[in-house]
């Protein structure tokens, strides 16, 4: 069965700002050059591992194959729940897909 983002890859956001504070990732979307402090995200180590990947543009499986030598897992379940955590950071505005990675294919 085909990942649900096949190749597209993702890349965060540039409306969030992410901090580390006691081994924890904290994300804070900026809406109108303020932080939404009501809507503050926290990653636990393997969200913070995906999160750290994403500084440039990844595929879900370039990401699960991280996450997978990382903690030694199996690598059709660190897809799953990488495309599962992805697709939850997405339908809120944590990673967007790269315009010039979105165009390329036209």
């Amino acid at each position: 069965m085909q990942p649900k983002f096949g190749y597209e890859k993702f890349i965060r956001s540039q409306s969030v700002v992410a901090r580390v504070v006691a081994g924890e990732t904290l994300i804070v979307p900026i809406r109108g050059k303020v932080g939404d402090l009501a809507s503050i995200y926290s990653f636990n180590g393997t969200g913070t591992l995906i999160w750290k990947m994403l500084d440039s543009p990844k595929t879900i499986a370039q990401l699960a194959e991280g996450v997978a030598q990382e903690y030694e897992v199996d690598a059709a379940q660190a897809e799953r729940d990488v495309a599962s955590f992805v697709s939850e950071m997405k339908s809120v505005g944590l990673v967007e897909v790269p315009a010039s990675v979105a165009v390329a294919g036209d």
